[in-house]
């Protein structure tokens, strides 16, 4: 029996300049226990904490890989030393929890490493890339592997512009609305009126932002010969509760910008 999984291998920009790694680091120790709250009692998660910058996840399911990383970018709190993202899932032998995620050699951690790769190389980079299994003998969705490779790097590549064009209150009321699903939330958290919420959500093209992530984990889910959509709508659901239960340490006051 196969088991369907996700990977990323996290690395973050600008890293070893003014003298932040010991930072970074201790930073990149409290997301990896965030990481094992968020996935406790959804998706099977190993999680390794590597080199300093580098994170790696291996999940059960095509899409939580991928969610897991989105909800990292949008509470990641060091704006000028961005994390990105080397993605794949696919299909393995093993049972995700007797994985020994430091020693496991498996051409999907390969391919998450390409794809990691890729992105460090680029001057404008991105923060997501994504390298799928090539063609197999076996049924499924490798047959257009390539095919669903290039269209969701296509939708990745249109999203970052949108983040991209965001000013610093955009990206951070796209986060929280993002997270707290209710405009008033949003500006009851951040003292703002209700109108300015709605005024930085429309021209920060919020719901364009969300709208493409929602998209892409319903195509990943969809892929998948388990019906992983339910694991997918725990995992956020526990993600989004823990977040908001502690809400002022993921979005501190010096985040509320004036």
């Amino acid at each position: 029996m196969t088991n369907e999984v996700s990977i990323f291998i996290m690395d973050i920009s600008n890293s070893s300049t003014e003298n932040i790694g010991n930072e970074l680091s201790g930073y990149l120790e409290q997301l990896k226990n965030h990481i094992a709250e968020w996935t406790q009692d959804s998706a099977v998660t190993k999680i390794s904490h590597r080199a300093g910058d580098e994170l790696a996840v291996v999940s059960s399911g095509y899409a939580s890989a991928y969610t897991l990383a989105f909800y990292i970018t949008r509470i990641w709190r060091y704006p000028g030393h961005k994390p990105y993202f080397g993605l794949s899932f696919g299909d393995i032998q093993e049972d995700i929890s007797e994985i020994n995620i430091e020693t496991w050699i498996h051409p999907l951690m390969k391919q998450a490493r390409e794809a990691n790769n890729y992105l460090k190389k680029q001057s404008n980079r991105l923060l997501f890339r994504f390298e799928l299994p090539r063609l197999s003998d076996e049924q499924g969705f490798t047959v257009f592997s390539q095919q669903f490779e290039a269209l969701i790097n296509t939708s990745l590549t249109l999203k970052q512009e949108q983040m991209n064009e965001q000013t610093e209150i955009q990206s951070l009321v796209c986060s929280l609305y993002f997270i707290l699903n209710q405009q008033n939330k949003v500006s009851q958290y951040l003292g703002r009126t209700t109108a300015t919420i709605s005024y930085h959500i429309k021209q920060g093209k919020t719901q364009l932002i969300l709208n493409a992530f929602y998209s892409i984990v319903k195509v990943l889910d969809s892929l998948g010969l388990q019906n992983s959509k339910p694991l997918n709508d725990k995992l956020q659901e526990n993600i989004r509760e823990n977040i908001r239960t502690h809400l002022p340490d993921y979005f501190p006051e010096e985040r509320s910008l004036s």
